[in-house]
């Protein structure tokens, strides 16, 4: 699929969004993406899915993970594609964890999966709790890259699609000075 497609179905679902943004970092942007808003139509987001499916054809996967909340539907439909067992993990006492029952056997082939990927703290916690069921880590996958480090530099890191978003600390925000009113969107700003 297309980088053009890609960003079409984005705006046209309303996940590619403009304005003035305060992000989980603190940091101002004019830029954000709630890819929650693909999961309205799932007919699109089957689509999405499929293609990222095909990012990982001819490797093993014996189960897709990803965190809760904004990763487990996008998980779930990877797991379908990629014919793999599913599983997510969620926090309990600001912590990061596999809980309902998961069983993962040792030596499974493991697909991480996250819809944006700005940081990547919330896979790199998920990459440590992992270390202890003693799995194969075959990669990491998103929808969207908005990040400029390699964090996964050990694994394969494939994503449909990379964007760069211009970031401002909160004091040398150009939306603030013009007195723009601010968004805080995202799960992180309803804690």
């Amino acid at each position: 699929m297309k980088r053009e497609i890609i960003l079409k179905i984005l705006e046209d679902s309303n996940a590619l969004l403009t304005g003035h943004f305060k992000l989980a970092s603190g940091k101002h942007s004019n830029r954000y993406v709630q890819c929650a808003k693909l999961y309205e139509n799932p007919a699109v987001f089957h689509k999405i899915t499929k293609e990222m499916a095909g990012l990982w054809a001819g490797m093993k996967i014996d189960r897709v993970i990803g965190p809760a909340m904004g990763a487990v539907v996008l998980a779930y439909e990877l797991a379908y594609h990629l014919k793999a067992k599913f599983s997510f993990v969620e926090r309990r006492d600001n912590i990061l964890q596999l809980r309902r029952n998961f069983n993962i056997e040792k030596g499974e082939k493991i697909l991480l999966c996250e819809d944006v990927i700005t940081t990547g703290g919330t896979l790199m916690e998920l990459i440590e709790l992992l270390k202890a069921y003693e799995v194969k880590i075959v990669g990491v996958t998103s929808i969207i890259n908005r990040t400029n480090k390699e964090y996964f530099n050990s694994l394969h890191f494939k994503s449909l699609l990379r964007l760069d978003f211009k970031t401002y600390e909160a004091d040398e925000c150009p939306m603030c000075k013009e007195g723009l009113p601010i968004t805080i969107p995202g799960i992180k700003a309803n804690k």
